[in-house]
């Protein structure tokens, strides 16, 4: 039987939207997309939420991760 992950690893599929930025925080991929004029953050593939600007959602990756991993 396949699990929840090996479903969603076969998707694969890029977000919609413009691909602002992609980078690892603390082995945890993260990217962020620009959609409708916000900046929308994925941790680990799944949608976090949007920002208006894109430092603000850098932050909230940053803390995201911080309290996912601690």
């Amino acid at each position: 039987m396949k699990t929840f992950s090996q479903i969603r690893e076969k998707l694969g599929r890029m977000p919609s939207g413009e691909h602002v930025k992609d980078y690892k925080l603390s082995g945890i991929p993260v990217m962020i997309h620009k959609e409708k004029g916000r900046f929308v953050v994925y941790i680990d593939g799944d949608r976090l939420d949007a920002y208006k600007n894109l430092p603000q959602a850098e932050k909230m990756a940053k803390m995201f991760v911080k309290q996912y991993k601690g």
